[in-house]
């Protein structure tokens, strides 16, 4: 998308917005006048479809940016799971190679926390999921070393299938981080919200008897639908967040382990 949305601040965003379909719909008014004088009908059918259409556009928008929200969300709750899973089976393991596995896992789940406490540009956040990949390969090794003395271990198996669901289950969450709206489905938000209140202004021009305020009470619901929207697509910034409290949650139970046996 040339003009990317996410190096600006939600604040900005909605401004912006506000500027550009209040706009319309003054531009519409001027134009619904000049209309009149000229005798042009009414238009109320064609702004009532149009305004209808945009209806359909925001509820089309917002349930594919909600449906990205959810997965974001489940995914944070999976991979949560799944390091705790391995955490706690990483105690069964023999000395030494249990103490190592947790420490390495407390590591790995205190990366995506500080991912989530605060905003990170596109270079911190590849460095970090670069580490953790470095872990889950020091993970696997320790796996590898348990398998080479006694590959018959129960624990060791039960360990490494973990150890697998949680390389799987990031995976997934990135994926479903990087599933944003698609930047034309963005365009036409805004391209059939600014016609919509450019139309709503027009017909407010070339009926006389009607008053400018619902139209800029319009455009300022629309102008917040399309904030909403795009804030709720954002992964990790702006007001509607994942919430990391199931991270949080194993995190502590890691940190809460008794001192591994000698």
């Amino acid at each position: 998308m040339p003009f990317d949305l996410d190096s600006h601040s939600l604040p900005v965003i909605f401004a912006a917005s506000l500027v550009l379909i209040l706009g319309a719909g003054e531009a519409g008014h001027w134009l619904g006048v000049r209309a009149a004088r000229q005798g042009a009908a009414a238009v109320s059918t064609l702004e009532g479809a149009i305004l209808g259409l945009l209806a359909l556009m925001i509820g089309f928008t917002f349930s594919m940016a909600l449906a990205r929200f959810e997965a974001r969300r489940d995914g944070a709750v999976i991979e949560a799971a799944a390091i705790g899973t391995t955490a706690l089976r990483a105690r069964l393991l023999p000395a030494p190679h249990d103490r190592e596995s947790v420490k390495l896992l407390r590591e790995y789940v205190q990366i995506r926390l500080d991912l989530a406490r605060a905003p990170v540009g596109p270079d911190a956040f590849e460095q970090a999921i670069a580490r953790s990949n470095l872990l889950q390969e020091a993970l696997w090794r320790q796996a590898q070393a348990v398998a080479a003395k006694d590959n018959a271990m129960v624990p060791t198996g039960l360990f490494i299938q973990s150890l697998n669901e949680m390389i799987d289950d990031q995976e997934k969450r990135l994926s479903a981080m990087t599933n944003r709206l698609p930047a034309v489905v963005i365009a036409a938000l805004y391209a059939m919200s600014i016609m919509g209140i450019g139309f709503a202004g027009y017909g407010s021009g070339v009926e006389s008897k009607r008053t400018r305020v619902p139209v800029y009470i319009t455009g300022i619901l629309v102008a917040a639908m399309v904030l909403l929207v795009l804030d709720i697509d954002r992964p990790g910034t702006g007001f509607i967040r994942v919430s990391q409290q199931p991270l949080s949650n194993a995190a502590a139970t890691i940190d809460a382990f008794p001192a591994a046996r000698p």
